[in-house]
């Protein structure tokens, strides 16, 4: 029995000395899983995949530690939080050691949920902080509506700016609880989210140590009290996550705001060029020309003849034309002959050069028609990511006006839905004569001493969100001419001009255009300024000569250089500083010694010169000499209708001109006596001469040519 006893009791002792050994084994080894959360983590996919293989190691069994390979600039705030906290998770299971290769933003995010960081010296590290896309500023539209002032964008954007400093807080809360005491960056210097090397990064407390893979996994398998392990690289099938292919170098926000529309919260590192990639398209609208009121196109504007509608037809009630003009250069040559101009809805903003233009031409008595609406029907994307919130503020601030960014809506005081709002509070001016009440449709506010509407205190502005008593609408003398400017469009078109008073208030602005005087005629003193026809300028006249008519077509191909083509054959003209040197028709050629002066501008009722130089005609490889001498004086200003209907205030220059030329022993006399209308606008617009030329053997021949200005046309189509 004893010997019996004995053999048992060391066959127990083998078996609990193995069980022992298979425990110790089990408990003392195991594997290291590797994990590699590499790019960035902006959408659902994205977080999905790496929380799965976060999942999959905290459910194996043989996994007694995990390192995690970040090497990530963050992504978006709700998916970085989705793999922190699988990643908490997993270290209350299993010890958890990242190698931060870099890790910015949410990457480190991700990172602090680790019990150890190391990182190589030259790691990027920190970055602590939000970027957001706000919520957007209701653009409205004026098709799909909504009942209140957050049923499109669900957030208010002054609240959001709490959103951002609670997501802000998430992140700094996030660090201080897992860095701990090894933390020696304040709260001052985090919030800075400045980008370290791994090296200052250790010094600040951000991570553990410097080191290579190999020794994250050794300080894994160590805090697991490993005493042998191997390491497996944990993957998912099926490949990489959805945002695996987005570098830095092609991360927008455009590309953000595609992946995740405003508002978004994102923990993110961009560099700051990428932030203001993107920009929206451009719109062209359809031109015509023509009139004395001018609606601009040349700056993106998003107006046409529809949105303008009851304005345009109360405007030809009152013989008042209107023409679209695309061009600034066309825009420029026919402002003279304007009494209006109308710049509604531009997305782009005016140059220096191009508002001294217009302030010109408001100081010599023109009609200035600033609207601005801020719906996105009128402003598009151009206009909405433009940097000056409105574009036409580059050139209403020139006469103390400023359109507000945002719209107007009230929820006491309103027509249908709660942006459709009442004015009431109305000036003591021709512009609101019979009006008791406006309606605007999605307006904005227009700031200026020169207030003439004003809404009720109930009404919000949408940026400001705060209740007041908003201007909509101002009016104002500058110099011999008048600003208008409006906050609201929708106003001019149908049905929406007929709610209200609203088609009164219009018809007093139709009147206000067409009484005003074109700039033209309140010229100082009667003055012809040069004309300045820029190059690729083109004017057909009308001639008529002896009974016979026929088209002349005059075109500025260069600085120096003018071409006359008629029937009979071209002729070109070569001016040097303004002055004529020469020309040259079919194997003719004429230089002048002296060329010949332009006139004294500017010209007035009086202004006369005289010139006289030799010159030389070469024609068949023959070269004659001449002399020519001639005298000019303005005897009155008067208006001339050209054929295409327009006026122009013109100098009346009589003209003496006499040509003698030398050939072969016979003196050939020309003799050009008559006038010539010329507009500081188009030039040349008439002529009247009669020609009369004597030869020597005492033959003689005359004609007459008249000439009338039937159409010209500027670089850029306009005319």
């Amino acid at each position: 029995m004893p010997r019996k006893r004995l053999s048992l009791a060391l066959a127990a002792a083998i078996i609990a000395a193995l069980a022992a050994y298979l425990f110790v084994r089990w408990e003392l080894s195991g594997t290291v899983a590797v994990v590699e959360v590499r790019g960035y983590i902006f959408t659902k996919g994205d977080a999905d995949y790496y929380t799965r293989l976060l999942d999959s190691v905290y459910r194996n069994g043989s996994v007694k530690a995990v390192v995690v390979v970040v090497d990530s600039f963050g992504g978006s705030a709700n998916y970085v939080e989705q793999v922190y906290y699988s990643l908490k998770q997993l270290k209350q299971r299993k010890p958890v050691v990242v190698l931060a290769v870099n890790a910015l933003s949410g990457g480190y995010y991700i990172s602090v949920a680790a019990d150890y960081i190391l990182a190589h010296p030259t790691s990027l590290i920190g970055s602590v902080g939000v970027i957001a896309t706000a919520p957007p500023l209701l653009i409205p539209s004026e098709v799909v509506l909504e009942t209140g002032a957050y049923k499109h964008t669900g957030f208010s954007r002054l609240g959001f700016f709490e959103d951002l400093s609670r997501a802000l807080n998430s992140f700094l809360s996030a660090v201080e609880e897992g860095r701990g005491a090894r933390l020696r960056a304040t709260r001052e210097e985090l919030l800075k989210a400045r980008v370290y090397l791994g090296a200052e990064a250790v010094e600040l407390g951000l991570v553990d140590g410097l080191g290579s893979l190999q020794q994250a996994v050794e300080e894994a398998a160590r805090r697991a009290r490993l005493l042998s392990y191997t390491v497996a690289l944990v993957s998912q099938p099926g490949g990489a996550p959805p945002s695996a292919g987005y570098t830095w170098r092609n991360v927008t926000v455009s590309l953000l705001e595609s992946l995740q529309p405003p508002p978004a919260l994102y923990y993110v590192y961009l560099p700051a060029p990428q932030l203001a990639a993107g920009a929206g398209e451009q719109r062209r609208a359809a031109t015509a020309v023509g009139g004395r009121a001018l609606v601009d196109l040349s700056h993106g504007n998003r107006a046409s003849w529809w949105s303008l509608d009851a304005l345009l037809a109360e405007l030809a009630l009152r013989n008042v034309t209107v023409g679209f003009v695309d061009s600034w250069g066309a825009l420029v040559g026919r402002l003279s002959n304007a009494t209006c101009l109308i710049v509604a809805a531009p997305t782009r903003p005016y140059s220096p050069e191009e508002v001294e233009v217009v302030e010109g031409f408001v100081r010599r008595g023109g009609v200035l028609l600033l609207l601005f609406d801020p719906s996105f029907e009128y402003l598009g994307l151009e206009g909405v990511y433009n940097y000056i919130v409105a574009p036409i503020n580059s050139l209403a601030e020139r006469f103390g006006v400023t359109f507000a960014y945002g719209y107007l809506w009230s929820e006491r005081d309103y027509l249908g839905i709660y942006r459709n709002v009442r004015v009431r509070d109305l000036a003591n001016v021709s512009l609101f004569a019979g009006v008791r009440e406006l309606v605007l449709f999605t307006a904005t506010a227009v700031r200026s001493r020169h207030a003439v509407a004003w809404t009720t205190n109930s009404t919000y502005l949408s940026s400001a969100e705060a209740p007041g008593r908003y201007a909509v609408a101002a009016l104002e003398r500058w110099g011999n001419g008048t600003v208008v400017a409006l906050g609201d469009i929708t106003i001019f078109s149908e049905p929406f001009c007929r709610v209200s008073d609203n088609y009164a208030f219009i018809r007093n602005l139709a009147a206000l255009i067409a009484n005003a005087t074109p700039p033209a005629a309140r010229a100082a003193e009667g003055r012809i300024e040069r004309p300045n026809l820029p190059v690729g300028t083109v004017k057909v006249f009308e001639a008529e000569e002896d009974g016979m008519t026929y088209e002349v077509t005059w075109r500025r191909v260069s600085e120096g250089e003018v071409v006359v083509e008629t029937p009979q054959g071209t002729t070109r003209y070569f001016y040097v500083d303004g002055r004529l040197r020469g020309w040259a028709s079919d194997g003719v050629n004429c230089t002048y010694d002296k060329p010949l002066p332009e006139p004294p501008f500017p010209l007035s009722r009086g202004s006369s010169w005289s010139y006289s130089t030799g010159f030389t005609l070469a024609a068949g490889g023959a070269v004659y000499r001449g002399f020519l001498e001639g005298s000019e004086q303005v005897e009155s200003l008067e208006r001339v209708r050209a054929l295409d209907g327009r006026e122009y205030l013109c100098a009346r220059i009589r003209l003496s001109l006499r040509e003698r030329l030398f050939a072969a022993g016979v003196t050939v006399v020309t003799s050009t006596e008559g006038y010539y209308w010329l507009s500081s606008e188009a030039g040349t617009v008439k002529q009247e001469f009669r020609v009369s030329r004597l030869y020597g053997g005492g033959e003689a021949s005359s004609l007459t040519r008249r000439l009338i200005l039937k159409s010209i046309r500027l670089p850029g189509g306009g005319g």
